[in-house]
């Protein structure tokens, strides 16, 4: 394996072994684990007289042995008996992702021992990405704007729909767009410049070749290289350093860097393993596995999700949308929007991008707010806004199966700018009826994970101080937003009194969206 070595450390315990023997586990491997730990090794087999199922031991021994694991981050994987029901052979990794399908079962030779069977991940082919994306350090965000500027917007949306207009909006900023930002393919890790290598150091690094082959020649001495070579080792120190306390300082407004330069640190590098279909049979190539993950991922949804007209509730005729009167968004609000985007989060399949947006947020409120009010007011959604490209995230189990990897979709972001003013408004309004109790939590401002918990415990607490017993029961629903109920939900939003205009947005945003995984650019 390249980037680092393997390791197996075997060891025996035998039965009936106590701390009056005076041999000690735990040191028996340290040096092994703290070689791990420093990320010289991959896995470790150890055998030992451990409970692994519940992470306990008996003996003074073993509990250290049992420190020193957790200690070096070190995770147990065999899960079944491999001697007279108890888990004698254990099989230990510092990487749990780089290690899969383990499996016990079968004896070698004359061994009383089952055999662990496991598939090791090793540096695999990285699959090249066909996309071609957006160069931002050679735009001219100027031009940009110029060009944009220049179309007459309101004339130019006038009678149109909200498809129509959507269009040709969207048209009119990607051929701007072709003109003002170049594009650059992906580059593969091995052909990139790392993040600490500029332009000073680089040419303190070709100084030090420089004096490397002067050596060589003869025409300088070891003392005048090696002075060099120091100055170069320890200003590249200072730079790894600079960049990791800059990344860290920074995390809050730009996290992609800072997980993206995580990501290049690990070892076991995520790719998408080849799958298994329905029919057993296993795919290789990008296009083969996006098939099998999106009908995966169509799979999940409720069949009645859809939403049908004989199910809709009749406020969604019966609604005049007039009830607080028509709704109007202003361009101040679409201009805040625009100039709190995140620049540094990804594009939908309209190829619009969240950093032009922000760009040109003085140049884009105008036709934004004109698009937005009319879809609002008519309740049409244009079709880029209910299209999604589906990344598939590995969660954990077997990476063959389909079922193992998590959809997370990329929208489009004006269309994302459009929803976040419909949430606005729903919140907005059922708030102000009562309609969230004070126990709701979830997705609400100033509501947390934590504010749960603590109402949660102070209630539990009230209880168990007043003598009364208390039982918990919790529930976990399985591909819980996959399978809400569409009608279900337009009922509800009826049901709170909410407008004909929104109650027919939102009907048309749920229904006839569509998905693509996309692998690799495929």
């Amino acid at each position: 394996m390249s980037r680092g070595y393997s390791l197996a450390w075997m060891a025996y315990t035998a039965p009936g072994l106590l701390e009056s023997d005076g041999i000690d586990l735990s040191q028996r491997g340290k040096c092994l684990l703290e070689m791990m730990s420093a990320g010289n090794t991959r896995y470790l087999l150890e055998i030992q007289d451990v409970c692994w199922k519940y992470n306990t031991a008996e003996t003074k021994q073993s509990r250290r042995f049992l420190e020193c694991v957790a200690d070096n981050f070190l995770t147990q994987l065999v899960r079944e008996p491999t001697r007279e029901g108890a888990p004698l052979d254990l099989l230990f990794t510092n990487r749990e992702r780089l290690v899969s399908r383990v499996m016990v079962g079968g004896h070698l030779g004359q061994s009383d021992h089952e055999m662990i069977e496991f598939l090791i991940h090793g540096e695999a082919a990285r699959g090249v990405s066909k996309t071609a994306t957006l160069d931002f350090r050679r735009a001219d965000f100027s031009l940009f704007r110029t060009l944009v500027d220049r179309v007459p917007w309101e004339a130019a949306l006038m009678g149109k729909g909200v498809q129509e207009g959507w269009t040709f909006f969207k048209e009119e900023v990607l051929k701007a767009q072709e003109q003002a930002v170049p594009r650059c393919q992906k580059t593969s890790r091995q052909g990139r410049r790392p993040a600490w290598l500029t332009r000073e150091l680089w040419l303190e690094l070709r100084k030090k070749r420089r004096v490397y082959n002067v050596w060589k020649k003869g025409q300088a001495t070891q003392e005048d290289y090696k002075g060099v070579a120091r100055l170069g080792r320890e200003k590249i120190r200072r730079a790894k350093a600079e960049l990791e306390r800059n990344l860290a300082a920074a995390v809050k407004d730009n996290k992609k860097y800072f997980f993206k330069y995580i990501s290049s640190k690990r070892r076991a590098k995520e790719n998408l393993q080849p799958l298994v279909d329905r029919g057993g049979n296993t795919v290789t190539k990008d296009e083969e596995k996006a098939e099998v993950l999106n009908a995966f991922f169509a799979s999940v949804f409720n069949s009645r999700t859809n939403c049908s007209l004989v199910t809709q509730p009749p406020e969604l005729e019966d609604r005049d949308g007039d009830q607080n009167g028509a709704p109007i968004i202003q361009g101040e609000m679409v201009s805040d929007l625009l100039h709190h985007l995140d620049a540094y989060k990804s594009m939908g399949p309209d190829e619009i991008h969240p950093r032009v947006l922000k760009e040109l947020a003085e140049v884009l409120t105008k036709p934004l707010s004109i698009i937005y009010q009319q879809s609002w007011l008519t309740g049409e959604v244009p079709a880029d806004w209910r299209l999604a490209n589906v990344t598939p995230i590995f969660k954990k189990g077997r990476k063959e199966d389909p079922g193992n990897y998590r959809p997370v979709s990329l929208t489009s972001v004006p269309g994302k700018l459009m929803e976040q003013i419909i949430l606005s408004a729903i919140i907005g309004h059922v708030e102000d009826n009562q309609g969230i109790k004070p126990s709701q939590h979830g997705f609400r401002k100033g509501r947390s994970c934590l504010t749960n918990l603590i109402s949660f415990y102070a209630k539990v607490t009230h209880l168990v101080d007043e003598g009364k017993a208390v039982d918990v029961v919790y529930l976990d629903f399985s591909k819980a937003f996959d399978t809400v109920s569409h009608s279900i939900l337009l009922e509800k939003l009826a049901a709170h009194g909410l407008d004909g205009c929104t109650l027919l947005w939102v009907k048309n945003w749920l229904d006839g969206r569509a998905q693509r995984v996309v692998v690799n650019g495929v």
